[in-house]
């Protein structure tokens, strides 16, 4: 992310804490405390102690009517950093703590009386080293999904799933940022925030003439699907006054819809995640949905949950098309992403994907059941999703770049999660089947600077190899990255066992290994502080894993092929 260019809304944050007024707490009780607010300052700042219960608070106005419930860890003996609310006109919190208080102390000596405070602003200054320098990141807060990415008059908008009151899961919020090149991030105001239908979870946008509708699930008692408009370019949303607009009675999870345009069948077409399939439905005013079909019993991996659907048409590269493949209807395919957790190939989360074809009304796998078709080998992409609408009919995709094992403990705390760099999708044959590459966007190409004698900790390495070839990322802490690539089984590895700090949970230190449907005659990899996304030029393999090294790498060695390191200007 470019933390050169948050726009003002965060220059509007930048403060010290040490200007601000300290808030006597309402002692009620064991576990019951009220705070009551400021008229005079934009925030309280409260502060979070991420190993503690989750208080809940609600928020009240003048008239005692609750305006809001959030939950946050408030500090008992420690504060690890605060987190802002804007008080909007708000008088009162209400405030219930959770866990046994005979072993917290006296609820009215926790440190958070003494570091709850008032202020006009909000530091945001990155104080984080492993905040990426090219990878989208939010401002503050936790991260998880991508949601609602679309493109329209030059602006690529992404919204996430954002916790703005900590840096764990919790309180789901649609964030927003926006770009004109893919690469550059500006942080713009909240999107989308939860109401009493529930947390705002994952969901998608369309372009429909001038407004931007987002689809989205509503989580509370029961998951179900709202919808909301915007009439200035996706910055400010107005919720359907008839929502929720789809429901369910027969699954609990019920969640994350992607609608589209289908031109072919001339109407709207969603597609959601119902337990462990996919249900798909169909629209002529995005506001009534008939139900046509669902899609994955036996089909693919399911170990886990099915989340995150997508639905598109791609085309064959023209050059891996065989001549029984000529003609315009043989060289289209429908592709369904179908994001899982756990299950991944390596344990937790991760994205796979089917091919077929699709009319509107039933997909129709072209595979056999027991396939299965990852879109990446790492241990660090999930949540998989398109831009909608993205220009010259390219199909553009990002992911959320961690993994539901350890991503509330990964060593950051300022934020937490970065998205993938931007990736072009494209279809490829390998014996009898057909998979989908995946290549950095073209505006990756853009962002490259100066060559290099040495890796930096923002850095793209393009590898020529040979039948076999090891490459050893390393620094002087004896800290390192293996990655093996063996012709002649057709597999490419990444070790990050020993790449620096893997203690904060068992289930990081890992050996990944895929497939590469053949050889590998070029492999691109990008660094970025605490992750390593390795490419095979044409597609045909990926592979992103974290890693958090206590310096950066700075020393490569190349066994079996020969390494041009390039600047990557940020």
């Amino acid at each position: 992310m470019n933390t050169k260019k948050i726009i003002s809304l965060a220059a509007t944050l930048l403060i010290t804490l040490s200007s601000v007024a300290q808030i006597p707490p309402i002692i009620l009780g064991d576990s019951h405390v009220m705070l009551r607010m400021s008229k005079d300052a934009r925030y309280v700042l409260l502060p979070v102690q991420e190993a503690e219960d989750i208080a809940s608070i609600a928020v009240l106005n003048d008239r005692n009517d609750m305006v809001q419930r959030i939950n946050v860890k408030l500090a008992v003996d420690r504060v690890d950093y605060w987190v802002p609310y804007e008080l909007k006109g708000a008088s009162l919190m209400d405030i219930e703590f959770h866990g046994d208080r005979r072993q917290k102390g006296a609820v009215g000596e926790f440190v958070c009386w003494k570091e709850a405070k008032f202020s006009d602003s909000f530091d945001t200054t990155n104080r984080e080293r492993f905040r990426p320098a090219y990878h989208h990141t939010p401002l503050y807060g936790w991260m998880n999904d991508p949601n609602g990415m679309f493109y329209k008059d030059g602006v690529w908008n992404l919204y996430y799933q954002w916790n703005p009151y900590g840096s764990q899961w919790e309180n789901m919020h649609w964030g927003h940022s926006t770009s004109h090149d893919l690469i550059h991030w500006e942080t713009q105001p909240m999107a989308l925030e939860p109401d009493w239908l529930g947390s705002i979870f994952s969901g998608s946008c369309v372009t429909n003439g001038s407004e931007v509708v987002a689809f989205y699930t509503s989580a509370g008692r029961h998951q179900t699907q709202s919808m909301a408009v915007s009439k200035d370019g996706g910055v400010t949303f107005q919720k359907f006054e008839g929502n929720p607009v789809l429901t369910t009675s027969d699954v609990a999870d019920f969640r994350d819809p992607r609608p589209f345009w289908n031109n072919e069948a001339g109407m709207w077409n969603l597609i959601l995640a119902a337990g462990q399939e996919m249900r798909i439905y169909s629209s002529k005013d995005l506001k009534e949905w008939t139900f046509e079909s669902s899609f994955g019993k036996e089909y693919g991996n399911h170990g886990g949950v099915w989340e995150c659907p997508d639905l598109f048409p791609l085309y064959f590269n023209p050059s891996s098309v065989g001549a029984q493949e000529s003609s315009k209807s043989q060289n289209i395919k429908w592709v369904l992403l179908c994001n899982i957790n756990p299950g991944g190939p390596f344990g937790g989360s991760a994205t796979q994907y089917f091919v077929g074809q699709f009319d509107g009304h039933k997909f129709t796998c072209e595979s056999m059941p027991k396939v299965t078709k990852w879109l990446d080998y790492g241990k660090d992409h999930y949540a998989t999703v398109s831009f909608y609408n993205a220009p010259e009919n390219r199909r553009v995709v990002m992911a959320w770049m961690s993994n539901w094992q350890y991503a509330n403990q990964v060593p950051t705390k300022q934020f937490r999660s970065a998205n993938s760099i931007p990736r072009d999708l494209g279809l490829f044959r390998y014996g009898e089947e057909t998979y989908v590459s995946a290549v950095p966007s073209k505006e990756m190409l853009n962002m490259r600077g100066a060559t290099l004698k040495k890796p930096s900790e923002a850095c793209e390495i393009v590898i020529d190899l040979k039948d076999k070839a090891t490459v050893t990322l390393s620094n002087s802490k004896g800290e390192k990255v293996t990655m093996n690539y063996d012709a002649a089984k057709r597999t490419f590895s990444m070790d990050r066992t020993k790449s620096g700090d893997t203690g904060f949970s068992e289930s990081f230190p890992c050996v990944t290994e895929a497939p590469t449907y053949g050889t590998i005659k070029q492999l691109r990899l990008f660094i970025d502080r605490c992750s390593i996304e390795a490419f095979d030029s044409e597609g045909k393999m990926s592979m992103t894993n974290l890693v958090f090294p206590s310096e950066p790498y700075n020393n490569i060695k190349v066994s079996g092929g020969k390494a041009t390191i390039y600047e990557i200007k940020h």
